[in-house]
């Protein structure tokens, strides 16, 4: 069951007595454990019925004995168990999970890790209670993802603030969704964020970042690759070379995969490519800009300058100069 689907289900007061929340990442656990915490019972009930426990100074039997007994004044009760993964004996739990009480909704969440699937602990709240178990997205699933959060809070974006937003950030959900918000405090009466926004928001240049680096590299641009190239020399935290060379390689790879393409339309190539629409007259205008061997080559290039990069070959030039280097020979 998703974060999305147990908080669906509270909203039609349908509830479990026990919720055991795990993984990887963070953002979908304190998604369900802040609802829980702020919303099944109204402010009244809750200052009768409302117990949270911290898993480092947790006791199992205090746990339990919260967990037991009967709501005052409401129609149940809620336990919070928040970071079990630094609770000993957590284990011990075992006698009211196997049992427990129908008005109490337990809810535990267990970070950064998941319990062996294997133990009767984890095949017992399995069967009794509902898990949820959450994993890193992947990072080409990242600009989706943030799309769709942000079209719930009721806002859209343009596609390249999109990616400017994803690319600054990181797979970070949390840090991604307080950008959002901050923006969203920002915008006022508008609906749409633009880079303009990213920019004067979050600290990203709408003029020099790595997409506008490749789009000079895609158009031959050797004069504004430079300048960008300079603008990251002169401001460590808005591009280094590690992140550069990535994107860049993903780049060209999907320029190299457009020869092989009977059709040049831009919503078949979009497709075959996995890309936004929008972004796929840039990949057309690169395989027209460069020959086949001459991708070929740059993406020879890329792997050379990466290797270079982590000292392979290279005496430490920094990075800067490495990419200088690298760009005046993929444009030449």
């Amino acid at each position: 069951m998703s974060a999305d689907k147990i908080i669906k289900d509270w909203k039609k007061n349908i509830f479990k007595t026990v919720y055991w929340l795990e993984g990887e990442e963070d953002y979908f656990i304190d998604q369900v454990m802040d609802y829980a915490e702020h919303h099944i019972l109204s402010e009244a009930e809750s200052g009768f019925n409302l117990t949270v426990f911290y898993g480092k100074d947790a006791n199992w039997a205090d746990i339990i004995n919260s967990c037991r007994r009967y709501p005052m004044f409401a129609e149940r009760q809620v336990v919070l168990l928040k970071e079990a993964q630094q609770m000993r004996d957590v284990e011990k739990l075992e006698p009211y999970i196997e049992n427990p009480l129908l008005s109490t909704v337990f809810v535990v969440s267990y970070k950064e890790k998941k319990l062996d699937a294997r133990t009767k602990f984890a095949k017992l709240l399995k069967s009794k209670g509902e898990l949820l178990t959450t994993k890193k997205m992947y990072d080409n699933k990242l600009p989706e993802w943030t799309k769709e959060l942000i079209e719930a809070k009721g806002l859209s974006i343009s596609p390249k603030a999109l990616l400017l937003l994803v690319e600054h950030v990181g797979n970070d959900l949390s840090r991604i969704n307080n950008e959002i918000e901050k923006i969203k405090v920002n915008l006022a009466s508008r609906k749409n964020i633009t880079e303009t926004d990213i920019e004067e928001n979050i600290g990203i240049s709408k003029d020099y970042n790595i997409f506008e680096l490749q789009a000079a590299i895609a158009q031959r641009n050797l004069a504004k690759a430079i300048r960008i190239i300079q603008y990251f020399g002169g401001d460590p935290n808005a591009g280094y070379i590690h992140k550069l060379l990535p994107t860049l390689y993903s780049f060209f790879s999907k320029v190299f995969m457009i020869y092989g393409l009977s059709s040049r339309d831009e919503k078949t190539i979009a497709t075959s490519l996995g890309v936004n629409p929008f972004f796929a007259k840039d990949y057309i205008k690169a395989s027209i800009t460069f020959s086949y061997p001459q991708v070929e080559t740059i993406l020879l290039l890329l792997h050379e300058y990466n290797l270079k990069s982590i000292g392979i070959r290279d005496a430490g030039t920094e990075d800067a100069s490495l990419l200088k280097e690298m760009v005046v020979k993929m444009i030449a």
